[in-house]
């Protein structure tokens, strides 16, 4: 009968080489996300990642810049929707190209970091919200873009809502209406596919009450 060898935890075999920070970062996100912060220690990401102890503490100095680090990562890979092309001819049909493919994007890349860094809010009081934030940051900008180019084909008073000095403003309320909702039904544990499902027509119904909204702004 032949014997199974365990390789030694920390010496990582030839499949394995690489960035040892990315390997790393991988382990620590992988087991933050499915044990929590408090959970996850340094032997189980030296087990996984496989790297050394000491390798590790090389290039972090523990386990808070490890989640800091980790953190970091997840917001510089968020999506920014730069070069983003709605579809549709409308601006109904295009703030609801848009608005499915946030919510839809923004769940999908940060909601488990989202979820981890809340269960540590006490001892890590900024970065969730720093998650959040840069998730927000990223999308603003794609609809204050939709709404300026808006604003450039149709008459309306200089002050309307999609103007140049209040489109950001404009883009933050309409990411809340149609992002908040979902992000925090998804937090409770709602199930992704029902999410999926009734996003369609929840995203209508958003855009329609927020274009609803703006028409009454620019009413003298």
């Amino acid at each position: 009968m032949t014997k199974k060898t365990t390789p030694k935890r920390g010496r990582p075999a030839k499949e394995f080489a690489g960035d040892v920070q990315a390997r790393i970062l991988d382990a620590a996100q992988q087991l933050f996300l499915d044990k929590g912060y408090r959970s996850a220690s340094i032997d189980d990401i030296s087990e996984l990642a496989p790297a050394s102890k000491p390798t590790i503490y090389a290039h972090f100095q523990g386990k808070e810049a490890l989640f800091a680090a980790v953190v970091a990562r997840t917001i510089s890979g968020l999506s920014d929707f730069e070069g983003f092309e709605p579809e549709g001819r409308t601006l109904q049909d295009k703030l609801m190209s848009l608005g499915t493919a946030i919510v839809e994007k923004v769940i999908e890349e940060s909601l488990g970091m989202v979820r981890a860094t809340i269960a540590e809010a006490q001892r890590f009081p900024e970065l969730s919200r720093n998650v959040h934030d840069a998730a927000r940051d990223r999308s603003v900008g794609a609809i204050s873009q939709l709404l300026n180019e808006t604003t450039q084909k149709v008459a309306r008073a200089p002050r309307g809502p999609f103007t140049g000095k209040r489109s950001i403003a404009t883009a933050q309320i309409f990411l809340d209406l149609i992002l908040l909702p979902m992000l925090f039904r998804s937090l409770v544990g709602e199930p992704p596919k029902d999410l999926r499902r009734e996003l369609p027509s929840f995203v209508r119904e958003r855009v329609r009450f927020f274009l609803s909204a703006c028409e009454a702004d620019w009413t003298p």
